[in-house]
């Protein structure tokens, strides 16, 4: 089982005890505008993705891992998405549930130790991450983390019968492993 240590928290992967948790997050509205999600998951749905979490990032193209405190309690997920190990780059996208657990460094550590594994496990030359524009939470985050602004996309994404735009920000690996 992959598990990343930091000091307040650890990056794991997904177990079955987590279908809860993961339908509580992916039927939340409030936060459908930041996974691009329209529609409710059913349970049957989850359980069927985690049935297969254990597949290899190299076939399916994607990584989700659960953040947890070090008292075990699972805070949010990280993910790697659009794994494209040829051109050695893929996204990343991040999710704090609650509210009161952010702005606590969780979020730094976890982009930290997300990073670092990707570059030096994975090999990757680029990580990037699509954050709108009104996410200020999330533009400090991956600035402080070294992110670089490459882009806006205007009129990106529809949400509540208007348009919003988004920034893309990239972060290409400078160190050698």
């Amino acid at each position: 089982m992959l598990t990343l240590t930091g000091k307040q928290i650890y990056l794991r992967a997904l177990e079955p005890e987590d279908l809860t948790f993961i339908h509580t997050i992916e039927n939340d509205e409030s936060i459908w505008e930041i996974s691009n999600t329209i529609t409710p998951y059913s349970k049957y749905l989850i359980k069927q993705y985690l049935d297969n979490a254990h597949k290899d990032i190299f076939e399916v193209k994607q990584l989700r891992l659960v953040i947890c405190n070090n008292n075990h309690e699972a805070l949010g997920m990280i993910d790697v998405f659009d794994f494209d190990y040829k051109n050695r780059r893929a996204g990343i996208g991040i999710l704090i549930k609650q509210t009161q657990d952010r702005a606590k460094g969780y979020g730094k550590e976890a982009v930290q130790l997300l990073c670092n594994y990707c570059f030096k496990h994975l090999d990757l030359h680029q990580l990037y991450c699509n954050i709108s524009e009104d996410n200020t939470a999330s533009l400090a985050l991956f600035k402080n983390q070294g992110f670089k602004e490459i882009g806006l996309k205007k009129d990106w994404n529809f949400l509540n019968g208007q348009y919003k735009n988004e920034y893309l920000f990239q972060l290409i690996n400078t160190n050698v492993y």
